[in-house]
């Protein structure tokens, strides 16, 4: 199965690491992936056009199916794989209802798709302040160890947590946002997680301060 998907993805795009999570969330490892440069434009090649005219990354192929949305292709994951590897939405009514709310409105008006967080962090600073203090109280409203749409991983986690790691790469306070760091540290040791950790991060674990004022 895994070996009729292909995935071109950048470092450090939340996109494209929701993406990858999801796929070892189901145990489809072994799909056919290529790394491409952002900094070099390798987005905009032509190999990338083929697939997605927007010249954006992720781009995901299954078959002949081609999902080039993040959201969507998680969701496609999910929807395709259902018996597979781990269950990503909830059986309960509410934990359904909190998943597919954070799943698809968490930050898609904050970082569009092919854009890396650098920019569009400096661009919003005052609007993801205010944000991250609502999800600093949803997340104390949730308890100690609670995942996004309850007591269970689901879809809702592997879209929001690439996000939320970067706003700490990005040097984010874990003493003012304490809610958010407890949630970054009970998902980071997570195997799906770890297994796509972005490569670059790796190489040169010390981040940026670009938001440690917020």
């Amino acid at each position: 199965m895994a070996q009729d998907m292909t995935l071109l993805w950048g470092s450090g795009s939340p996109p494209c690491w929701r993406v990858m999570i999801a796929l070892e969330e189901k145990n489809l490892q072994g799909y056919d992936q290529k790394l491409l440069s952002f900094e070099k434009m390798e987005h905009k090649s032509q190999e990338v056009i083929d697939m997605n005219p927007r010249g954006q990354l992720p781009t995901f192929k299954h078959g002949d199916n081609i999902v080039n949305e993040s959201y969507a292709a998680c969701f496609y994951l999910e929807s395709q794989f259902k018996s597979q590897g781990n269950k990503l939405i909830p059986e309960s009514p509410t934990e359904q209802a909190l998943t597919y709310q954070h799943a698809v409105i968490y930050y898609n008006w904050f970082v569009p798709e092919g854009e890396r967080h650098d920019s569009a962090l400096k661009r919003n600073r005052e609007t993801l302040a205010a944000e991250l203090k609502l999800w600093e109280g949803y997340l104390q409203k949730l308890g100690s160890g609670a995942h996004l749409a309850g007591p269970h991983f689901s879809l809702a986690d592997v879209t929001v947590f690439p996000t939320v790691a970067t706003l700490f790469r990005f040097g984010l306070s874990t003493e003012r946002y304490p809610q958010l760091a407890e949630y970054y540290s009970l998902l980071k040791e997570r195997p799906s997680i770890k297994a796509s950790w972005p490569p670059h991060w790796l190489e040169n674990p010390q981040g940026q301060d670009t938001l440690k004022d917020i």
